[in-house]
């Protein structure tokens, strides 16, 4: 049996957190093949550290994509989060570029050629994940998480909070009663600040963040709402702790209230399904649980590399489902080709969509009308129902 009373917590980390610096970078460097040739391959993985980053990686793409091109793809990267430091700049850090052309035996087993399909760049398994917590069925912990964050980005992006840093955190504890959460416990946010902030005066730029995100009447105690915990938060981003690619796979999923597959998304084209295929699980448990299916709904696809349908598609809805998990799956695998060109195909993910996705959160966000988030749709909803006889 499900327990219903308990608490939970999820953390989220802002676009300037050094691990998010980097999958800001390589989705960025994604964007730039993408946008060249939309059938690219990019595997490229970032490291940070003071006034240094390191690129590389495998790529198939067009030679007008050069070392120096991206190079200044990711100092314009760095600059757009807002690093002018000292210890990392976007303009005086040093950037080394090793990155070469994709393995030939990577090529042969996952291009299309004869009768045979095109196959998966790895093997691996993905998970998606939906409930029926927050409008947009993300869990709640971390989709507060995540919002506390962004509100502080858009506040020191615009000048209204100059004293902010790029470099933040932020955990938030919620209550949960009969299975759904009624408060937060405690809150932590930890954030970047200018050297003459003391930790009262950065505690009161935070809070009205965290009341505006929370809803009414959920804010914790005063005494378990906590602001940069150590007193002092000056150096930080890459100079303060080194970063690399795909170190926040739970910050960028589920907060932990899902499981998670193992592979990160950035820095990885479409074709890889640690990617796409984490998103098309997404893309199906979200309409389950819009089309009131079940309240909430995991979903498992598993892959081989070089084969192109999947092995295994096993949902769970939590024994909140109104209709046979097994139905449901042949409805859904019907509905959405699950290969990985059948998934890039339906849900257009050869596009330059990803150095967006690459802080607060690859779920939960709105749809974008050039195809950003096309997974966040819920437009599978009619035809689920008519499938179901609904």
């Amino acid at each position: 049996m499900a327990k219903l009373n308990y608490v939970f917590t999820s953390e989220s980390v802002s676009e300037g957190h050094p691990d998010k610096v980097c999958d800001r970078i390589s989705d960025a460097i994604v964007d730039l093949f993408l946008g060249a040739e939309p059938l690219a391959r990019v595997a490229v993985e970032t490291l940070t550290t003071t006034n240094l980053i390191v690129l590389a990686g495998e790529v198939r793409g067009p030679a007008s994509i050069t070392k120096a091109k991206i190079e200044e793809v990711a100092r314009h990267a760095v600059k757009d989060i807002g690093y002018e430091q000292d210890g990392f700049h976007w303009a005086k850090a040093e950037v080394q570029v090793h990155v070469h052309n994709q393995s030939a035996d990577i090529a042969v087993g996952v291009d299309a050629a004869g009768n045979k399909d095109e196959g998966a760049g790895d093997q691996g398994i993905m998970f998606g994940y939906a409930c029926n917590e927050t409008p947009v069925l993300m869990p709640a912990p971390i989709y507060y998480s995540h919002n506390i964050l962004q509100s502080l980005a858009e506040a020191r992006h615009s000048g209204a909070s100059p004293g902010l840093g790029p470099d933040s955190k932020s955990q938030v504890t919620l209550q949960y009663e009969n299975g759904k959460p009624v408060r937060a416990t405690s809150v932590v946010v930890s954030t970047q600040h200018a050297e003459n902030l003391s930790q009262e005066e950065v505690r009161e730029i935070v809070r009205p963040h965290v009341l505006n995100v929370l809803p009414k009447g959920w804010m914790c105690p005063e005494e378990t709402f906590y602001v940069n915990p150590t007193g002092r938060f000056v150096i930080g981003g890459p100079d303060g702790d080194s970063g690399l690619t795909g170190r926040k796979i739970i910050v960028d999923t589920y907060g932990g209230a899902a499981p998670h597959g193992g592979g990160a998304f950035s820095g990885k084209d479409p074709t890889k399904v640690d990617r796409s295929a984490a998103y098309a699980s997404r893309y199906l448990a979200k309409n389950v649980v819009a089309a009131g299916l079940a309240d909430r709904c995991t979903i498992q696809l598993a892959y081989a590399i070089g084969v192109s349908k999947p092995l295994s598609v096993y949902i769970d809805t939590h024994g909140t489902g109104t209709v046979d998990e097994d139905k449901l799956s042949l409805v859904l695998q019907r509905l959405v080709d699950l290969s990985p060109r059948g998934i890039r195909t339906h849900l257009g993910l050869n596009k330059p969509i990803y150095a967006r996705t690459a802080a607060y959160g690859h779920f939960g966000r709105m749809p974008d009308a050039d195809g950003g988030f096309s997974w966040e749709k819920t437009d599978l909803v009619d035809d689920l129902k008519s499938a179901l006889g609904l």
